[in-house]
């Protein structure tokens, strides 16, 4: 019983340690999948006003502007979130931004858009870490929480 006692503490003290590395690795991963979003719509911005006028239906928002608004998103908050500044935040913007392109894409819902679903609740559930945890000891937030509270 000892002896699975102290395996069970090496595992849970190695877990320990390795936790700053895969809270890094989920903000690096979903940040590269928003970033990328966004730079493909800057890329053909003819193109995504047309998706965004005739295939996106983003509720209460005019296409145009909701359009902008998407790209911000995807430009901005995958950055934050990669250099772990104002984590919890850029977590939550981009949430909620992916709980509003899967209700505005109706593709979505088909059975066709299946994985286009489930990669969004994947994307979705990724990005509760970093908003429910903050984004760990290897992050801005981090480096500066200490600095600010060390005066």
């Amino acid at each position: 019983m000892e002896a699975i006692r102290n395996g069970y503490g090496h595992l849970t003290r190695l877990l320990a340690w390795l936790a700053p590395a895969g809270d890094l690795v989920i903000r690096l991963w979903v940040a590269n999948v928003f970033l990328k979003s966004g730079l493909t719509k800057i890329a053909g911005w003819d193109s995504t006003l047309f998706l965004f006028s005739n295939e996106y239906h983003v509720p209460l928002l005019p296409p145009e502007l909701a359009a902008y608004l998407g790209t911000f998103a995807e430009l901005c908050f995958p950055v934050l979130l990669a250099l772990g500044l104002g984590t919890r935040f850029s977590a939550l913007a981009l949430f909620i931004f992916n709980i509003f392109a899967v209700v505005s894409y109706p593709f979505l819902w088909t059975e066709e858009g299946q994985v286009g679903f489930t990669n969004h609740v994947t994307w979705g559930l990724l990005l509760l870490v970093p908003m429910l945890h903050g984004a760990g000891k290897l992050s801005l937030d981090e480096l500066l929480g200490k600095r600010l509270t060390s005066r």
